[in-house]
């Protein structure tokens, strides 16, 4: 039977708080897109479920979690667009978006160390870094991980990259940090590694289909 619960939810809950670095504390809890509010309602059927049935949860709230095969995303969508045009990308929003991002090894040594620290029936968590970036510095890393230059960068305007889109994402993470956990690098960083790691599988996956 199972009897504990490890739930990946998103900064997406908070929507535009107001408060940064937001913490798990932060209420109400308005998101500003479906995805978010998807997430809201996942937590409260895991809470639910420990109240009912006896059993214990740990519900971490997400930044914009990179690794090799996050192809989806704003590093992963930069990487497409370049790799058709190496000359031109074109940003959504004003490239002034101020993004957290975690590479996916700190990521699961969070979890871990979750886990492990959460001792109440539901336990929530926010996992986010130290720092934040700009949409457009994002950019600069993924251009630098290619070995591209010159690359000239358009932007679709406004404060959002589409409806939905939190400008600001900034998580407080002391209640993990409490637990002995914290991010092993710095969110350009993270961006940077997780840049090169999805070309190099990229380029396997490429060889591999070169083959059949």
């Amino acid at each position: 039977d199972v009897k504990k619960i490890a739930f990946t939810s998103s900064s997406a809950v908070y929507g535009e708080p107001g408060v940064y670095p937001t913490p798990e504390s932060y209420g109400p809890l308005r998101p500003t897109s479906l995805y978010g509010a998807s997430k809201i309602a996942a937590e409260g059927y895991a809470s639910a479920f420990c109240e009912t049935f006896g059993m214990q949860s740990w519900i971490f709230r997400f930044v914009n979690i990179l690794g090799a095969k996050n192809n989806h995303g704003v590093v992963g969508d930069f990487i497409r667009k370049l790799k058709k045009d190496p000359k031109r990308l074109e940003i959504l929003g004003n490239g002034k978006q101020r993004k957290s991002c975690l590479h996916v090894s700190d990521c699961l040594s969070g979890i871990e160390a979750g886990v492990r620290g959460g001792k109440e029936s539901v336990n929530f968590f926010n996992i986010g870094n130290d720092d934040w970036v700009y949409v457009d510095q994002i950019a600069d890393q993924v251009v630098a991980a290619m070995g591209l230059a010159n690359v000239k960068y358009e932007h679709t305007g406004g404060e959002r990259g589409w409806k939905g889109d939190m400008p600001f994402v900034f998580l407080d993470n002391k209640k993990l940090k409490a637990c002995g956990w914290k991010p092993s690098m710095g969110s350009k960083q993270a961006v940077l590694r997780a840049a090169k790691e999805m070309l190099a599988a990229q380029s396997i996956e490429d060889k591999h289909k070169e083959h059949f």
